[in-house]
């Protein structure tokens, strides 16, 4: 099994209260968790990812508990994706990123009918990443599409990778376009 060493986490949380002048009654919390991973998959082409996506099971469970924990509230939203080093590829962060990592994170939201919402790039330490943002169980709940953006300081350096993840406790602030509500939410087929 191959070594996946983390170098480092990086933690972001950001809480809006006003919006358009408004004093929100609940304010939104979004929590950004990311590791900073060795890319383990350099140099000429690799083939097979999958012990990329058997470790992150574990690795997954860790990140979300770490978002789960910064957030402090039920999670109502989430996204994950990640930036691959310049000496790697795209479909290195993905591999660390698909079902099996997302369904932890399912797990610890507490639901997660919803498919995830992801962001995967290659970049230079300190590009920023948006990561997108949906309702957990619902993608129908319009409210929820936001987004949120990590700045991962001195990461990835060009044989790392960044493995991140996002979780809101709400909606956007004053949003008025209509659609069903999160308090509407059925959760059963992840769109209503």
């Amino acid at each position: 099994m191959t070594n996946f060493t983390i170098r480092g986490w990086r933690t972001q949380v950001t809480e809006e209260v006003v919006s358009e002048g408004i004093v929100a009654d609940v304010p939104l919390r979004k929590v950004t968790v990311a590791a900073v991973i060795q890319n383990p998959f350099l140099g000429d082409y690799v083939e097979d990812l999958s012990e990329a996506v058997e470790w992150s099971v574990g690795f997954g469970a860790e990140i979300s508990r770490r978002a789960i924990e910064a957030l402090a509230e039920p999670v109502q939203a989430y996204g994950k994706g990640g930036i691959a080093g310049v000496n790697g590829a795209q479909e290195h962060v993905i591999a660390f990123v698909t079902t099996p990592f997302g369904n932890e994170l399912r797990k610890a939201s507490g639901g997660g009918a919803a498919w995830i919402s992801s962001a995967s790039i290659v970049g230079a330490a300190g590009t920023p990443l948006t990561l997108p943002l949906a309702h957990k169980d619902a993608l129908y709940v319009r409210d929820n599409y936001d987004a949120v953006t990590l700045y991962p300081g001195d990461a990835p350096r060009p044989n790392e990778i960044v493995v991140a993840i996002a979780v809101a406790n709400r909606g956007r602030l004053n949003s008025r376009l209509g659609g069903i509500s999160a308090g509407e939410v059925i959760g059963k087929d992840g769109l209503r």
